[in-house]
């Protein structure tokens, strides 16, 4: 170096380029779907709608989440590494709030999740209303520490808290037809910005659905999700109750679930509509099946350091719950059934 040259700047985590802007990924569906990237190709009105979006910071704040009443049964407790309450909370995919990582918690306040109504129906012999108080009181709570893979291989270690599924099904007696369960999220477009523009919601069709096998949902380690960090799911993390489904991709776990159904066709699930070679109904972790655009054999730990202190650590087959769930999928194809 020159006398008198620059030194070169110490990089923070300030100069990283957002994952969601480097990596591209799911918002490549825009152009599947003939979205244009710009706003040049938007109406007038839609146009102004993206600047007042993007205009932003006059959305209510996310109001903090209700201590909850819960047990930490000794089985779902580990001594894995867990992520810190604000990457949980303010790092997230939530399209109904936006495209970037930060936008649901910076969107979300808008959601009213109390009153709410979950309502469980379809192929069972006792349909079921839940109101938002019996979401936490109908079922004890327990906290579970699990691990979260997302698609776009990032991964987290959650403490959610919850109750397991089937104890839900259990109680509306799902009859001999039944042989799948539909979850669709509230659709609510004056207060999910996403939902309203199909810009700002990634061009995907909403509500969102998702869906499972019935032997699936009544997996000991199917969870409906209430709470996170001993607190109320906030709303950008799918508050007032969520699916968590461990052994899949982290798009399998539907946000503000308003319904569940019991059928006997498989159920359309969003992100398989979108683009069925990328997200399949199964959306199993498996390392030895690659997304079409990049490979699912590693995966970034979302821990306690910073943004540059994240190491690659290989993924495992079926999130690391292999033991628990491979007997579900005996004799099934992995890379045809994805």
């Amino acid at each position: 170096m020159t006398e008198g040259a620059m030194k070169p700047k110490k990089l923070t985590e300030a100069d990283v380029t957002a994952e969601s802007v480097f990596l591209l990924q799911r918002r490549q569906v825009l152009k599947m779907l003939g979205i244009s990237a710009t706003a040049l190709s938007l109406s007038p009105s839609a146009q102004a709608d993206l600047l007042s979006w993007f205009k932003g910071h006059d959305r209510p704040p996310a109001p903090s989440g209700k201590p909850l009443d819960f047990t930490r049964p000794a089985e779902w407790q580990n001594s894995l590494t867990l992520t810190p309450e604000d990457k949980v909370t303010g790092y997230n995919n939530y399209y109904e709030f936006g495209l970037d990582k930060a936008d649901p918690a910076a969107n979300a306040g808008s959601l009213k999740t109390d009153p709410w109504t979950l309502t469980i129906n379809g192929e069972v012999a006792k349909p079921l209303t839940l109101d938002h108080d019996a979401l936490t009181k109908r079922f004890p709570l327990e906290e579970r520490i699990y691990r979260m893979r997302c698609v776009e291989a990032w991964s987290m270690v959650v403490p959610w808290i919850g109750f397991p599924l089937h104890k839900l099904l259990a109680q509306v007696e799902p009859t001999s037809n039944a042989k799948y369960v539909a979850f669709k999220t509230i659709y609510a477009p004056e207060q999910m910005p996403g939902q309203k523009d199909r810009f700002i919601g990634g061009g995907l069709e909403y509500p969102y659905v998702e869906g499972l096998r019935l032997d699936e949902a009544m997996h000991p380690l199917t969870m409906l999700t209430v709470g996170v960090y001993g607190k109320a799911l906030p709303p950008q993390n799918g508050a007032p109750i969520r699916l968590t489904v461990p052994w899949k991709y982290g798009f399998k776990g539907i946000k503000s679930i308003v319904s569940i159904t019991l059928t006997r066709e498989l159920p359309p699930t969003t992100w398989n509509l979108a683009a069925p070679n990328e997200y399949g109904f199964y959306a199993n972790v498996n390392p030895h099946v690659d997304h079409p655009r990049w490979s699912q054999a590693t995966e970034r730990f979302i821990g306690p350091g910073g943004l540059l202190d994240v190491k690659r650590q290989p993924t495992l087959l079926y999130n690391g719950y292999a033991e628990q769930v491979a007997p579900l999928y005996r004799g099934l194809n992995l890379r045809e059934y994805f």
